[in-house]
């Protein structure tokens, strides 16, 4: 698949991402998982996928974005995406949810549910421009950067 010049693949995280990812992570979320969570969570396959995104052809390439979905009872949830700052607006993060919508469609998964930081107006219109419906809403969901209460969209998109 070609991101803006560049071959990209996106594939299963393996053990080897997890440093990447919890950078990552901290580069985009004021409340941040460490390593040792998404370890924990990787072991949790295949209810929790982790699919990253990196440059093709390099196995050992760091990871440019990533995304966890976990599936039960016929519903798929993304409970964190990211993409390192230096790559957004490149397609990523599109390509991430796309990959975790068909996988969840695959595993029979009749809707995909995320949440999301009303304020976050990129991350509501790219879902938006997806599919994503909002639902719902939970107030005081996340802290701000500013120590802030922030409200978050509770988003779902049909699969079947």
């Amino acid at each position: 698949m070609a991101l803006r010049g560049m071959r990209h693949t996106i594939e299963n995280a393996v053990a080897s991402d997890v440093t990447a990812m919890a950078d990552i992570h901290e580069r985009s979320f004021s409340r941040h998982w460490s390593a040792e969570e998404f370890s924990a969570l990787l072991a949790d396959h295949p209810v929790i996928q982790a699919i990253v995104v990196r440059p093709a052809g390099l196995k050992r390439a760091r990871i440019k974005g990533f995304v966890l979905v976990r599936s039960a009872g016929g519903e798929a949830e993304i409970l964190t995406l990211a993409v390192h700052p230096r790559e957004r607006r490149r397609g990523h993060g599109r390509k991430l949810i796309e990959e975790a919508a068909r996988r969840a469609y695959h595993d029979r998964a009749e809707a995909l549910f995320l949440e999301v930081d009303e304020s976050n107006r990129a991350a509501v219109l790219l879902y938006r421009g997806l599919g994503f419906e909002t639902v719902g809403e939970r107030s005081h969901y996340y802290a701000t950067a500013d120590g802030q209460p922030g409200n978050a969209l509770v988003m779902k998109l049909r699969l079947r």
